[in-house]
């Protein structure tokens, strides 16, 4: 009679116990497999989708609704005494300024002073038609005293501070804003400060700026700031030192950076490829010489590429990208004519711009389209988070199928065992008649 050994018996239990769970734990791994390739293509894809969106925002410029396609620059012909930033709606041409004065803060410093004079009377400080007063009767220091002008809510734009000098404590206020306007004025009912008012040092006077435009005698400027917006249509003007009489004026040349212009360009196209190149790879039909992409015939990714590539070739504000030298080749890879897009740059750089900034413009349509999938209750949202409870399913069944395992494996185990113990007893009763 054959012999029934314990590993006999164990890889029967186990040969068993896999037969009962084999055809539904295939149909769970393989559906595992499946999910987790979409998840991951999926994702793929979404992150392509957000990164391509964040490069076009980034050609935004300062506001939701100017993208700053369309580069100016601004050159001085004298380096230190002005800077200049352009926008886009900035015109070429050249200007001329002379600066007789940069716009100041006004500075005083109150001498003599000490600890002891504090405890009484009242500090009234003002600027223009606002002031506000300090009551000094709880002030038992000049550091106090700084401190409640510093903390005072109605203060009107003074910062004090104290300044040390050859064992002396100065009280300095300073008007937080440039302009003659800022000037500061004080008055005291303590006499120990009203005298040291009446003697205060004017470390700097509140001035405007005052720059001509034309070269010295031409038009006036006058500003409370150093900085000048407006003056020049989309152009902001910041000075920073002051012409001496006799001086040449500045020259400030403004005209289109083609250069920076076509870099922005080339990046929206090279953000365009990368995203095209991902959609892709993922979809493509396979060969034989190539893997089926995970995404291939997927529907909604087939409407994501027709509706991008359908904006790119829309036109907007009566131009397209076409229009400015921009083809597909054969691969559908977005390249641009250098020439092309110069010469239509320099015939319609308004167009250009609209293209980007225009009501319902390129990047805010393709960011309003792309949100509808990417946004955290868009489609491939919904569908990652789909994949997920999917995943959690499966990885719920396979749980079950090992319970299912364990408790077949343990019975057929009991019941091989039982089987080996009966025939080991059988063996030993028939060697007994031998």
């Amino acid at each position: 009679m054959t012999t029934i050994t314990s590993d006999y018996v164990q890889q029967m239990a186990t040969q068993l116990a896999k037969y009962d769970i084999q055809s539904a734990q295939t149909r769970a791994t393989r559906n595992q497999t499946s999910y987790n390739t979409q998840l991951s293509a999926v994702t793929q894809l979404k992150t392509a989708l957000t990164t391509f969106t964040s490069a076009v925002d980034a050609l935004k410029g300062s506001t939701s609704s100017a993208s700053n396609m369309l580069v100016n620059s601004a050159t001085f012909s004298t380096d230190g005494y002005a800077t200049a930033s352009v926008g886009p709606t900035a015109v070429s041409g050249s200007y001329q300024f002379f600066v007789q004065q940069l716009a100041a803060k006004d500075q005083v410093a109150l001498q003599g002073l000490s600890d002891s004079n504090m405890g009484s009377g009242s500090l009234t400080i003002g600027q223009g038609s606002s002031s506000f007063s300090i009551d000094m009767s709880g002030i038992s220091s000049l550091s106090g005293l700084a401190t409640a002008i510093n903390g005072a809510s109605d203060n009107s734009g003074v910062t004090a501070t104290l300044v040390r000098s050859n064992g002396a404590v100065n009280l300095v206020l300073t008007s937080n804003d440039t302009g003659a306007a800022k000037a500061i004025s004080l008055s005291s009912s303590n006499a120990a400060v009203q005298t040291a008012i009446d003697g205060r040092k004017q470390l700097s006077t509140a001035q405007d700026a005052i720059v001509y435009l034309g070269g010295q005698g031409g038009m006036q400027l006058r500003n409370a700031s150093n900085t000048y917006d407006g003056v020049i249509d989309g152009v902001s003007l910041t000075f920073t030192k002051a012409n001496s009489a006799g001086d040449a004026p500045l020259t400030l040349d403004i005209g289109q950076d083609k250069s920076a212009t076509t870099k922005k360009l080339q990046s929206f196209l090279d953000a365009y490829n990368t995203l095209m190149g991902t959609i892709g790879s993922l979809t493509t039909s396979g060969t034989s010489a190539s893997t089926r992409g995970p995404l291939a015939g997927d529907s909604s990714v087939q409407a994501i590429k027709s509706a991008v590539n359908g904006l790119i070739r829309q036109s907007f504000g009566g131009v397209n990208l076409i229009g400015y030298g921009v083809s597909a080749d054969t691969s559908g890879k977005l390249t641009l004519d250098s020439t092309q897009f110069d010469n239509a740059l320099a015939k319609n750089p308004d167009g250009f711009e609209q293209l980007f900034t225009g009501k319902g413009n390129l990047i805010d349509s393709l960011d309003s389209t792309l949100k509808v999938y990417t946004a955290s209750t868009g489609l491939l949202t919904s569908r990652v988070n789909s994949l997920n409870d999917k995943l959690s399913s499966v990885s719920d069944e396979l749980d079950n199928l090992q319970t299912r395992y364990d408790s077949s494996y343990n019975r057929y185990l009991k019941q091989y065992t039982n089987l080996m113990q009966v025939m080991n007893s059988m063996d030993q009763t028939s060697s007994m008649f031998a």
